[in-house]
């Protein structure tokens, strides 16, 4: 008798969160050109703790955030673009994970992400679990798809750039230009 309850009480569960999955909810907007990136703390895949922005040591930056595991198809053309230009920028990749379940498992999942990642790659690649990631997500109107956001920030860690429909070969282009002005100093890009 106890067990056909909570079969009941779980199908009554399940059916409300179908219910909810369909309500009608617009799509957070992008993180704005000028805003700035909120406080973060993440743990890159070599164990070194970061915060964000501060941590960027006053210099421009590159993320690459990452809200599914099929965005890391995006995050790769945009990595080997930057790489191949030789952009002057420090270039972070950013799995961000919403949720408890996930926050309990980041010893799992990040050893997961290792197995795939050359070990010398791994600083950079620094992973967003919990209230972190929902601040993220929040920051860059990050809906469940698998374009990764692109943030370049200057060095007071505000977004001079963005852009967040997938790779673009032209969009890399402007990326590269943008994030050249900031290094050198000549300027705020703005677009």
């Amino acid at each position: 008798m106890r067990w056909k309850l909570l079969v009941t009480a779980a199908a009554i569960a399940a059916g409300l969160g179908v219910t909810a999955c369909r309500s009608a909810k617009p799509a957070p907007q992008p993180a704005a050109v000028g805003a700035s990136l909120p406080e973060l703390r993440g743990e890159a895949l070599d164990g070194k703790e970061w915060q964000l922005p501060r941590d960027l040591a006053g210099k421009p930056a590159v993320l690459l955030v990452g809200y599914l595991m099929e965005s890391q198809f995006d995050c790769d053309r945009w990595l080997l673009g930057l790489l191949q230009s030789a952009t002057p920028v420090q270039v972070l990749e950013l799995p961000t994970i919403k949720g408890m379940i996930p926050g309990m498992f980041a010893g799992v999942i990040d050893s997961g992400m290792r197995s795939g990642i050359p070990s010398e790659d791994w600083c950079s690649v620094v992973t967003l679990y919990g209230d972190d990631a929902e601040r993220m997500q929040a920051f860059t109107g990050g809906s469940v798809d698998r374009n990764a956001r692109i943030l370049l920030l200057d060095a007071e860690g505000r977004v001079c750039w963005q852009h967040d429909r997938g790779y673009s070969a032209g969009r890399m282009v402007e990326l590269d230009r943008a994030a050249r002005a900031l290094a050198d100093g000549s300027g705020s890009p703005a677009r």
